[in-house]
């Protein structure tokens, strides 16, 4: 295990256009990371200039207190799993795992004794003798994880969106095998994904990207409970946050002509608008409490029913449990909870 530590590291492919913006960011030993966000914000660049498949513009790549900018990726003793699963189709589950011993000269006891310990890690016991070509999709990739895993000399455990051929159904199963074999083998794990649900069930502390640059990192909670922007609100969370166009009246702050929000100290000059997670927002218990609001539609997902409201100029979304009531009524009267408010000015949180 080794921490990773970008120093000033940026990348531009073009020489003018940056696909990383120059940074600095470090990555603790033994936690898994995510680095989170939509198709060319910079993630696969980020984990590629780690492991040395590209050599960044700028800065300095350090594992450890090592400087590894300029070593090729054979020698930085990184593991790599790509999106789509590498295996030797020629050889058993077995071989593929062992194969990172075996072109490092260990023992044959020594190599087996470790194979099966990352074996049973991954569910992969009973198949150790069967044939790569027969896997399944999953099992394919879980080899892939395993050949990272087998080895004593990993400095760091890079994995590019690992499941995105994966059906659906088994993703949540492959997300809690890594898991669980990673709480084992202590590795630092840095995860690429588009999938806000992988990373916050994935990783310890969420890096959220855009055009280039992480625009917030902390723990899933902390990306949840309280955006830095309406980006980072909008991007956690199915679905995103609400954000309602409000503005600054005596004593406080007001959506729609009614104030919501008690504050004396509120100077900020530019746009402001309140946010709330469509989680936090419910019904009032009586007609003369909370806020008028119309109801416009309701979307059934199952478990909960999404529901859209009208709040003057302002549409909401709130978010309702199977079973609990919803008024027929087009005319409702909601609570947003003011400790569950978060106030933002020109889109970044005040």
């Amino acid at each position: 295990m080794s921490h990773i530590h970008l120093d000033g590291v940026g990348h531009s492919y073009a020489g003018t256009i940056y696909a990383l913006e120059k940074a600095n960011i470090r990555f603790e030993d033994g936690k898994t990371y995510a680095l989170l966000g939509p198709s060319g914000c910079g993630k696969t660049t980020m984990l590629n200039v780690i492991s040395g498949l590209l050599y960044p513009s700028d800065g300095r790549v350090l594992l450890g207190d090592t400087d590894v900018t300029r070593v090729p990726t054979a020698k930085r003793n990184i593991a790599q799993v790509f999106q789509f699963p590498v295996v030797y189709q020629s050889k058993s589950v077995f071989g593929n795992l062992a194969f990172p011993l075996v072109c490092r000269n260990w023992e044959q006891g020594k190599i087996k004794f470790r194979v099966g310990n990352i074996a049973e890690l991954l569910g992969l016991s009973a198949k150790l003798g069967q044939s790569a070509r027969r896997l399944t999709a999953d099992e394919k990739q879980l080899i892939s994880l395993g050949r990272g895993l087998v080895r004593d000399d990993v400095a760091a455990l890079l994995m590019d969106e690992p499941l995105t051929v994966i059906d659906p159904q088994m993703k949540f199963e492959l997300r809690r095998k890594i898991k669980s074999a990673n709480s084992q083998t202590r590795q630092t794990v840095v995860y690429v994904t588009h999938d806000q649900n992988e990373a916050m069930t994935f990783a310890d502390e969420v890096l959220v990207m855009k055009a280039g640059r992480v625009v917030q990192r902390g723990t899933p909670e902390d990306l949840f409970e309280n955006p830095a922007d309406t980006y980072v609100g909008n991007f956690i969370g199915s679905p995103g946050m609400n954000f309602l166009d409000a503005e600054p009246v005596t004593g406080g702050i007001a959506v729609a002509g009614t104030k919501v929000l008690g504050t004396t100290e509120f100077k900020h000059a530019g746009k402001v608008q309140l946010g709330i997670r469509p989680e936090y927002v419910s019904f009032a218990r009586n007609r003369k409490s909370g806020i008028a609001a119309q109801l416009t539609h309701i979307s059934d997902l199952g478990n909960v029913r999404i529901v859209d409201l009208a709040l003057g100029k302002n549409r909401i979304k709130m978010k309702v449990r199977r079973g609990e009531p919803i008024p027929s009524s087009g005319d409702v009267r909601i609570d947003l909870p003011a400790a569950k408010l978060r106030v933002f000015v020109d889109g970044v949180s005040a």
